[in-house]
């Protein structure tokens, strides 16, 4: 049988399925100060990420390599892409969330709750009824290094959805520290991440699930609690898989939680996405660098999977 990277730690059998023993952890983009907020764009064979401080989103192709996609981007984090395959990003600076239109031209989605400021938006994702849900923690204004150190408006630290109709409705109010967020592939179930640890050991690093009814959420519990750091951005795979980010790396859960196994990464990795040309690439956004490893199973989301 052959032997599995060092890169591979696996908890399960399943877990080979989902890996190969001659897949290869790569280095694609280097020297940033904190990458954030991987997306695919398949129509443009490339992938977008966020350099958090430096208030960039960087672009990177097979082709071409590392160009700055936006500069001056107002500390954007979390980004993703909406039903019809345009950019969806949070800014920390601004304290909103964002559309890039076709022309290029932005358009602000939400920026006050109750005719107060958002805290620092974080990560994003969009239903397929066209409803934007993101968290809210205050990471981008408790600090000047990714946002504006600012005191907040918000009594807490928020989940947001905001229909299509734009309609925006508070839908998770007890997190300490809501961070990344992600649907199963029927989108009955969101997972959100709490990160609360960061600045409060006594706060478990775990990942919350959600039963969605309609516009609003259902408590279902924890889901897992990561063993290595804390939780931050985090994907689903057509399978029901779930893959977080931890200090470790990416762990990856089977849909009833069970640990399948790990991609170790030499850096604290922040958040990741499936992509590439065939839909079967990892993108991995780890402090100063983004890697790239192959696996053996496409993304939930349907536009890391072809062309949108």
């Amino acid at each position: 049988m052959t032997s599995m990277p060092p890169h591979l730690e696996i908890h399960d059998d399943r877990f080979a399925g989902l890996v190969h023993p001659v897949s290869t952890l790569d280095v694609i983009a280097e020297g940033f100060t904190w990458t954030e907020g991987p997306v695919w764009f398949g129509d443009h064979d490339c992938l977008l990420f966020s350099d958090i401080p430096s208030q960039r989103i960087m672009r990177w192709s097979e082709a071409t390599g590392v160009s700055v996609y936006r500069s001056g981007s107002g500390f954007n984090n979390g980004n993703t892409r909406d039903g019809q395959g345009r950019l969806v990003g949070c800014r920390h600076g601004a304290r909103d969330v964002v559309r890039t239109e076709v022309d290029g031209s932005l358009t602000v989605l939400a920026d006050r709750y109750q005719g107060k400021r958002l805290n620092s938006p974080n990560d994003v994702v969009v239903s397929s009824d066209g409803a934007v849900w993101f968290t809210d923690p205050t990471y981008g204004i408790i600090s000047n290094f990714e946002g504006h150190r600012r005191d907040p408006e918000q009594p807490a630290r928020n989940v947001f959805r905001l229909s299509a109709d734009g309609d925006l409705s508070a839908v998770m109010t007890d997190f300490v520290q809501p961070n990344g967020l992600c649907f199963s592939p029927d989108e009955k179930t969101l997972y959100i991440a709490e990160s609360g640890s960061s600045h409060d050991a006594s706060v478990p690093s775990v990942i919350r699930r959600f039963a969605v009814e309609g516009d609003s959420l259902r408590d279902a519990g924890v889901f897992v609690e990561i063993d290595q750091g804390l939780p931050d951005g985090m994907r689903c795979d057509v399978m029901g898989n779930l893959w977080s980010s931890a200090a470790d790396g990416v762990h990856c859960f089977d849909p009833e939680g069970v640990l399948l196994g790990k991609i170790l990464v030499p850096q604290v990795v922040s958040n990741l996405c499936f992509g590439g040309r065939d839909g079967h690439r990892m993108f991995i956004t780890a402090t100063s660098c983004v890697y790239r490893v192959f696996v053996d199973v496409g993304g939930a989301e349907p536009w890391t999977r072809g062309r949108v």
